[in-house]
């Protein structure tokens, strides 16, 4: 976090800088080119600084959710949360279904991220309408451990050494696991869910990423540095998702039961309801 803060205000540093060097911006108090000059200079040092700082390791001693058993060792990780007025069942269903259009910015920021470029099906070029967790999991990422209603932890390889080929076979969840040779960095993520009262829960993300060595790290340092901003805009825009279809669930499970109506046999159009009949037509 403190690394992609000096990055960000490093390049807007050096924006200014270079800027200063077209017309001096003196509202800023840079009233010379010169001085635009050091203001540039100054902000690629910044960069350099905050794309070098050392990142580092933890390590988790107790597992006690999937994602500690799959990614126990990591350098790089964000964590997000958000409560849900539903229960967990009804939510993870909601998480299940979430689309790539339902999460607010997230073609944009995707498309940035892949520099406008068209490219094969992937969570980065997701179809309309298809939930985005099955997306990834046919595509790019691997499915390594479901537990309905509780937890759901996806993985990725984002980082291999040069001249490496991927084996002909799809990888397996404990390939995923036992994967410590130099030169590769894995990505794994996890929804969880947990109660948190009468008819509501909690709902955490956590992304981690293990280099499996100092050169791996040094490696995509720079890279997670840069896209983080972006990528936890996404992971919290993505719980809000989940929230709302969650409780968009629940408050028609609400509405139908004051009414008396079974939910299966309600049928809505427009503002009018209706309800079909029960062994007859």
């Amino acid at each position: 976090m403190i690394a992609s803060v000096l990055v960000y205000a490093g390049l807007a540093l050096a924006f200014v800088g270079f800027v200063s060097l077209i017309k001096p911006l003196r509202f800023l108090g840079i009233r010379t080119r010169a001085r635009g000059g050091l203001v540039l200079l100054a902000g690629v040092v910044v960069v350099i600084a905050g794309m070098a700082l050392p990142a580092p390791e933890t390590r988790i001693v107790a597992p006690r959710t999937a994602l500690d058993e799959f990614v126990p060792v990591y350098q790089f990780g964000e964590f997000h949360s958000i409560q849900v007025a539903a229960p967990r069942e009804r939510t993870y269903r909601a998480l299940r279904a979430v689309t790539a259009d339902d999460i607010f910015l997230f073609r944009t920021l995707v498309w940035i991220r892949r520099f406008g470029r068209p490219g094969p099906e992937s969570i980065l070029n997701a179809p309309e309408r298809q939930p985005l967790l099955d997306v990834a999991t046919r595509t790019t990422f691997l499915l390594l451990s479901e537990e309905p209603g509780r937890e759901i932890v996806v993985g990725t390889l984002v980082l291999a050494p040069r001249g490496w080929r991927p084996p002909s076979r799809r990888p397996t969840p404990e390939d995923f696991k036992n994967l410590h040779a130099p030169g590769f960095a894995l990505a794994a993520m996890n929804f969880r869910l947990e109660d948190a009262g009468p008819g509501a829960c909690r709902v955490t993300t956590e992304t981690r990423v293990y280099a499996t060595n100092a050169e791996a790290r040094r490696t995509f340092a720079p890279y997670w540095r840069v896209i983080y901003p972006g990528s936890a805009l996404i992971r919290r825009m993505w719980l809000r998702a989940i929230r709302v279809r969650a409780e968009a669930d629940q408050s028609a499970t609400n509405a139908s039961t004051r009414n008396g109506l079974p939910l299966p046999l309600t049928i809505f159009r427009g503002a009018a309801m209706t309800t079909a009949p029960v062994g007859g037509s």
